[in-house]
């Protein structure tokens, strides 16, 4: 480990380079042979959408910040969560539109944001009468979820949805007790709410356990990843609770109306994966619904800012000749052959996704030029299989592509207005955030 602001010199990269042992790993690594290759890119250009598009979006977006405090412990930290969903109105857009120039006023009364804030445990940081930062940090995630109530009428918490989800998880595969770092060596199915554990200690379970965040929780260092475990989780739980919501409310005959854009693919990593299966159910259901009501699908796709699919439509987009690979306007469903082909290598059987991804990634490159990475999720048992590229299995797929073409933003390469707005209300920045935060941090515990 280097010393704090030394930097490696070019003589030991140099000398890593020619060893003699990385350069026989690199001639053994598998390198990709266009010629070879019989799965290629074929940009389609998508069917036509209805006659009206939906006259209003619901963006989700997220962030977190990790910040030092001093409690009197050596490397203490507070971690700060915030998702934001921001309503866009389409309609009143459109209608501004006509009288350029716009009004900067008027045109931010056509978004409106809300946000589910938290503080959570880092390492070093122990609350109430809690033995650990981990199981201060337990307690928080499913205090944040207890908590939050999202609509006011309908006055539901946010564990409300998780727990609905939590009972679809398979139950075949006992956990391992939260204790288990303190010498616990049951093992059980997490129920609902706040239970315990079997031993003679009786400490409590949380319902948000099953998640097993806490297993990425760290001690000692940073905990940024347990930190957008939570984000991640956050995000996708508040799509399907406000689903619910409209169900509840006797409104899913309206969602026709809505699109919903979340911030990532459609999925969840790491250990709380099982929820996307529960997801993919839960979705299932209620588009089930609002087939009978409104005739057609729900409208949910997944934005993708980075990764390996952003760089790889990036990379076949241009040809040897300098020219754009993809027309404006056209499309790429990806099947399982070809994401194992040419973007992430691999010989299994068991498709790609199959334990993370509620919906399939596809291409598509905007009519004004913007490459777009997007999910479309699997609302019937039909739609859930990527083998085929059979588009005319996602009735929402030209109306996918027709809300992309008209919310795409010149503000940053290939963003979406609506997801850019959800940043903007959800984002931390780095330097004047971390200070406020730990400004905010040592009120509290100054008034503890």
């Amino acid at each position: 480990m280097p010393y704090e602001g030394e930097f490696a010199g070019y003589r030991s990269l140099r000398r890593i380079a020619e060893t003699e042992r990385v350069q026989q790993l690199l001639r053994r690594a598998r390198v990709f042979q266009t010629a070879s290759s019989v799965t290629l890119a074929k940009p389609s250009i998508p069917p036509p959408p209805p006659q009206s598009l939906p006259e209003f979006t619901v963006a989700i977006d997220g962030s977190y910040a990790e910040v030092d405090v001093k409690n009197g412990y050596p490397g203490a930290k507070v971690g700060y969560c915030t998702v934001a969903s921001v309503l866009l109105n389409l309609k009143e857009v459109d209608r501004l539109d006509e009288q350029r120039p716009i009004d900067p006023v008027e045109f931010r009364r056509t978004e409106e944001a809300a946000t589910v804030d938290a503080a959570l445990p880092g390492s070093n940081v122990v609350t109430r009468d809690h033995k650990s930062a981990r199981d201060s940090f337990r307690e928080a995630v499913f205090d944040v979820l207890h908590d939050v109530i999202v609509d006011e009428e309908d006055r539901s918490p946010l564990l409300e949805t998780y727990e609905a989800l939590l009972a679809l998880k398979p139950q075949n595969r006992p956990q391992v007790c939260p204790y288990d770092h303190e010498g616990c060596s049951h093992h059980f199915n997490v129920q609902p709410g706040v239970t315990s554990c079997d031993c003679e200690l009786r400490r409590p379970i949380y319902s948000t356990d099953a998640l097993r965040i806490h297993e990425r929780f760290l001690d000692i260092g940073t905990n940024g990843e347990a930190f957008g475990l939570v984000m991640q989780l956050w995000e996708r739980i508040l799509l399907i609770h406000l689903l619910r919501c409209f169900e509840r409310r006797g409104w899913l005959d309206k969602v026709g109306k809505l699109a919903f854009f979340l911030d990532g693919p459609l999925a969840v990593f790491g250990p709380p994966a099982w929820l996307s299966a529960a997801i993919n159910t839960e979705l299932k259901r209620l588009n089930t619904q609002v087939r009978q009501k409104t005739g057609n699908d729900l409208v949910i796709l997944g934005v993708e800012k980075t990764g390996n699919f952003v760089t790889h439509f990036e990379e076949i987009d241009r040809t040897e000749t300098g020219e754009a690979y993809f027309p404006s306007g056209t499309y790429m469903l990806l099947t399982d052959r070809y994401i194992k082909e040419r973007v992430i290598f691999s010989d299994s059987t068991k498709r790609y996704g199959e334990d993370t991804y509620f919906g399939r990634k596809f291409f598509y490159k905007t009519k004004s030029g913007a490459r777009i990475v997007a999910s479309i999720p699997f609302l019937t048992e039909d739609q859930d299989n990527i083998t085929s590229d059979n588009v005319s299995l996602y009735p929402q797929f030209g109306t996918a592509c027709a809300l992309l073409d008209k919310l795409v933003t010149s503000r940053y390469p290939n963003a979406l207005s609506p997801l850019v707005s959800a940043h903007a209300q959800a984002a931390i920045p780095l330097h004047l955030g971390a200070k406020v935060l730990q400004q905010l941090a040592r009120a509290l515990m100054r008034q503890r």
